[in-house]
């Protein structure tokens, strides 16, 4: 169908960006799903009609290669998610600085990668949607977890910085504080957390969807998600 948005997911897997794939292809929408490892996204590929395709995020001829692909497979994509993230735990004083670069340039770097290849052809086409997910370490540097407040506050800033760049004309960037933990299948928090203590993939997706299909006299740039017991 000539006239079907075409979604780009990077960084897909079977959590989150599955619930939005799904979602996505339920409006649709043309799906593709991009990662290092595609062979992960053979079931939910299968699923939903979605074409697949390896991509390291932070290698930018990868990048390039991929937006070329998708384009000119399904057509230029309306909507972009990067959902890619790393994080490496533990004290300052020990955390191995190799592990640390290479988790913060596939929080960040990655993201500035999709989201410039993105931008370069919505701008030419004169629309479309950026969406970059977030955590708490977004604006929460917690103890133990500097390699991941580094990635996750850049990607923020990163998006910010689009959104008052590319908003004027016609793209949406927005961007998603997910703060607090993400629902899987036998969750061993769930117990814990008490009934819908923890988020639901299915019903953040709803949110990535709301943002895309919002109208620009009212673009929302900034989400928060957080279960209802969530301490803020």
């Amino acid at each position: 169908m000539a006239d079907r948005e075409i979604a780009l997911i990077v960084g897909a897997g079977p959590g989150l960006s599955a619930a939005v794939a799904r979602l996505f292809a339920s409006q649709g929408m043309g799906v593709a799903l991009a990662a290092r490892d595609p062979a992960k996204l053979r079931d939910l590929a299968s699923e939903i009609g979605a074409t697949t395709h390896a991509c390291d995020a932070v290698d930018s001829g990868a990048v390039t290669a991929l937006f070329d692909a998708v384009s000119s497979q399904m057509g230029t994509p309306d909507v972009v998610l990067y959902n890619a993230s790393a994080r490496v735990r533990g004290p300052i004083e020990s955390l191995d600085p190799g592990a640390v670069r290479d988790a913060v340039l596939t929080s960040c770097f990655g993201g500035f990668l999709v989201g410039q290849a993105a931008a370069k052809r919505m701008i030419e086409k004169g629309s479309g949607t950026i969406l970059f997910t977030g955590a708490s370490a977004s604006i929460k540097g917690y103890a133990n977890s500097s390699c991941f407040a580094m990635g996750k506050f850049g990607l923020r800033g990163l998006a910010q910085s689009m959104a008052r760049e590319l908003q004027p004309q016609n793209i949406h960037v927005a961007h998603f504080v997910i703060d607090g933990g993400i629902a899987k299948a036998d969750d061993p928090r769930a117990a814990d957390r008490g009934p819908d203590g923890l988020l639901a993939p299915d019903e953040i997706a709803k949110t990535y969807l709301h943002a895309h299909r919002q109208h620009r006299s009212a673009w929302t740039f900034e989400f928060e998600l957080r279960p209802w017991a969530e301490k803020f």
